[in-house]
């Protein structure tokens, strides 16, 4: 988890790197979800005097304004030359050449060389195609926007694509499929920095979930379900109202008064997950808000969130975030504010 204070004593500095034809939405994201103004009051600094904990510039290719997709130039904040100091690099997603070709303009991967070894690289929707130019996907899997699976994977067949999920992080290489999974990577890396409270504040803000997990899946084209049939809605209300029950297809299904054969077809289509799938998600988005705003005993939090043992948890909390339950409360649990 790279610090949100540099080793020289400044805010953990983050580069937005705006090529031409970007994302006219998702140029903004960085700036919106990790400056100052959006983690107060999540971040004491304006109490206590302490510095913040990001700071977001941008630059471009050439230090000229870009082109955006709506239409209108951006000007950088900064020299490009700033590239070579930063902590973390966000490259938004752009049309163009880039996308259409795969191959990149020499000048970006001169400008790309000067960026420090440790630099954390993060892109949104086709961003992608930059990270993987730059040779940074390199046998690791990645994501990008579903609509570009068969031009990303055409020009880089040596990259392993999963298109549905939201993201994919590598601790020093992160990758987000379109628009509003941008949104999610970046209250994911506020949450890895600086806990799930600050997290929770910058959602509140821009009034949008908290958190989605990285493998929940894209929004890919589904046929629609025929308007007869009808939906899986109020088995996932009542079973997130049960989750410390033991709870079944049998009992999801009787809920919306289908068949288990029904109910698991519309349940995937309304979805994007099976009904298994979805539901050890639930049970682990309540106990990691359990670990995070308690001080209940493992076997505790186990049990209210339908695991059952401690040893449950452990492993379904291990395969969704690589971390223990007493690992994870160190690393996310925030103490109350005391100012």
């Amino acid at each position: 988890m790279p610090s949100t204070v540099s080793p020289r004593g400044r805010p953990h500095l983050v580069v937005v790197l705006a090529l031409d034809t970007v994302i006219a939405f998702e140029l903004g994201l960085a700036h919106r979800f990790l400056a100052a103004s959006s983690l107060d009051p999540g971040w004491p600094g304006p109490r206590t005097g302490a510095m913040p904990p990001y700071d977001v510039r941008m630059v471009t290719l050439d230090d000229g304004p870009v082109m955006t997709s709506a239409g209108y130039a951006a000007q950088p904040t900064d020299s490009n030359r700033l590239l070579a100091e930063a902590d973390t690099i966000v490259v938004p997603g752009l049309n163009g050449p880039i996308v259409e070709t795969g191959v990149l303009p020499e000048a970006l991967h001169r400008l790309a060389e000067t960026a420090r070894p440790d630099a954390r690289w993060v892109s949104i929707c086709t961003g992608a195609f930059v990270l993987a130019g730059l040779g940074l996907l390199q046998g690791r899997v990645a994501t990008t926007h579903w609509v570009h699976v068969d031009a990303f994977t055409r020009h880089f067949p040596d990259v392993p694509l999963n298109p549905d999920v939201l993201y994919v992080d590598h601790g020093d290489v992160l990758t987000s499929a379109g628009n509003a999974a941008g949104i999610d990577l970046l209250l994911h890396l506020v949450r890895s920095d600086l806990g799930a409270e600050a997290a929770n504040r910058v959602a509140r803000g821009a009034v949008v979930a908290p958190w989605r997990a990285g493998g929940q899946a894209q929004f890919i084209d589904r046929p629609i379900p025929e308007e007869t049939d009808a939906g899986t809605g109020p088995a996932r209300t009542w079973a997130l109202e049960h989750l410390a029950e033991p709870i079944g297809l049998n009992d999801l299904a009787r809920r919306c008064d289908m068949s288990v054969r029904t109910f698991t077809r519309r349940f995937r289509e309304e979805t994007g997950e099976t009904a298994g799938a979805w539901l050890a998600r639930a049970r682990v988005d309540r106990a990691r808000h359990l670990l995070e705003s308690t001080d209940l005993p493992v076997d505790r939090i186990a049990a209210e969130s339908g695991f059952g043992t401690g040893a449950s948890l452990r492993q379904h909390l291990a395969a969704s975030v690589g971390l223990s339950p007493l690992a994870y409360r160190r690393t996310f649990r925030v103490e109350a504010d005391s100012a």
